[in-house]
């Protein structure tokens, strides 16, 4: 076996991922498998930029796992990537100096590991939003796959379309015939010999903490940042008291910073109110600005919706919430309105009662899911028909689904943009032909022992 880590060094944590493929196959699809991975404790790195080498620290626990994990005799020939996301991103724009302090840090810790490490950088939205899509299709087995005669078929399937809902953005990746209107937006990917004609966008600061604090801002502007101020998207009977620069701590929501203090403290009291979350989650977007034929949202452009989707992520946990905590079904765009409604109007003490482990983002249930319904309809333009084609899940098999596996699938090269060779498929034709005669022959022979020995029989009669 072979193997390769990756670290997806994500806004709100990091996970690393141990993955596994057979070192005498080619390069071929559905072979590279999860073998282990390892939630970081603690933040994401983005949240170190005031103590650099902390970052590096944070990863230490995990990248000993990886020891243990990969046989010690393959350390050496394991490539080692981090990939950081949306945090970064955020870092890099409020202050490029920490966000270089704080991978030249994790790069050290990297470093002194015995693994082959490939480098750390920060993927752009685009990187992201495309390696997800590569990674639920390539674990789908949509680009190519062995028949059972061990020759190689491009599948008549079409691909699916990828939404992915981390912490700080959200990215949606899907192939289209459409004409891509802003160049930004288009990918081509030529992978097994097959080209692909891919929209991606990334949506910075349209991620789950980020929505929660441009929320929380937006309601502190309405009611002009009274000591008390009501949040229709907490449930009744939750309240909590916060300082102002926790709301303003980052570039999503820093315009909209007060004159006050920011070490104001403010308390925040659930009212529970359904319709009232939802006209405030709908101001996060910007509906009305559109210089192409069609747009998503913030003057984003977006072809048609078409085909069957993954949503994966944040998407996955909040419906996931829906229906094994609130016991819910999600089929139709209402589904996860009533949902949403049903969360809002279900109090504190109730919540907890149902999902006692999930106190700390319990709060927020309400509000995310008003937002995930409000950006699949209206942002995204999924309707009655469409809809029903997106499925939410976390894994395919064993191996989770977002862009690392993608990543390190491109950074080894191991989809090539030609078609793999065939010759290990023909040896395997060959054996396969061989087995097949062989078995004919000793039928054959059985059959005429048989024929021979009843005819003696009866010339001897």
């Amino acid at each position: 076996l072979q193997y390769g880590i990756v670290l997806d060094a994500g806004s709100s944590h990091t996970a690393m991922f141990v993955y596994k493929w057979p070192a005498d196959k080619e390069n071929d699809t559905g072979v590279v498998s999860e073998h282990s991975m390892c939630d970081v404790e603690g933040p994401g790195i983005s949240s170190y930029s005031s103590n650099p080498p902390a970052a590096g620290t944070s990863l230490v626990q995990c990248l000993n796992q990886a020891l243990r994990d990969v046989p010690k005799e393959k350390h050496v020939g394991t490539p080692l990537y981090l990939g950081a996301t949306a945090g970064m991103r955020l870092l890099h724009i409020s202050s490029q100096q920490a966000s270089d302090a704080v991978l030249s840090a994790v790069a050290a810790t990297l470093k002194s590991y015995p693994f082959d490490f490939r480098g750390s950088k920060i993927l752009s939205g685009e990187e992201e939003g495309v390696f997800g899509w590569v990674t639920a299709n390539y674990l789908l087995e949509n680009f190519i796959k062995r028949g059972w005669l061990g020759e190689w078929i491009q599948p008549q399937k079409k691909t699916l379309g990828a939404m992915d809902f981390g912490g700080a953005s959200t990215q949606i990746t899907f192939e289209t015939r459409d004409t891509i209107e802003d160049p930004r937006n288009e990918v081509m990917l030529k992978l097994y010999g097959q080209t692909y004609k891919v929209y991606t966008h990334s949506f910075l600061c349209y991620g789950r903490d980020q929505v929660l604090k441009r929320l929380l801002s937006k309601l502190l502007q309405a009611e002009r940042y009274q000591a008390t101020v009501s949040h229709p998207c907490w449930p009744t009977g939750y309240h909590k008291s916060l300082l102002l620069s926790s709301v303003y701590d980052s570039p999503c929501t820093e315009k909209e910073k007060p004159s006050l203090a920011l070490d104001t403290t403010v308390t925040v009291v659930g009212t529970g109110n359904g319709s009232l979350c939802a006209l405030h989650a709908n101001k996060l977007f910007d509906f009305t600005s559109c210089s192409f034929s069609r747009c998503s949202f913030d003057g984003i452009f977006q072809p048609e919706v078409s085909g069957n989707f993954i949503a994966f992520s944040a998407f996955f946990y909040t419906v996931d919430f829906i229906q094994t905590v609130m016991g819910r079904p999600v089929h139709l765009p209402s589904d996860l309105k009533d949902a949403a409604e049903m969360i809002c109007a279900t109090n504190w003490s109730e919540l907890l009662q149902k999902a006692p482990k999930l106190e700390k983002r319990l709060p927020d249930y309400c509000a995310v899911t008003m937002f995930v319904y409000l950006l699949t309809t209206k942002g995204y333009n999924f309707n009655d028909h469409s809809f029903p084609n997106i499925v939410f899940q976390k894994k395919v098999g064993d191996t989770s689904i977002g862009w690392a596996l993608g990543y390190m699938l491109n950074l080894t090269n191991m989809i090539p943009a030609e078609k793999p060779s065939s010759h290990k498929s023909m040896l395997y034709n060959y054996w396969v032909i061989l087995i097949l005669l062989f078995v004919v022959t000793t039928l054959t022979s059985l059959v005429t022992a048989v024929c021979l020995l009843r005819r003696s029989k009866s010339g001897t009669i």
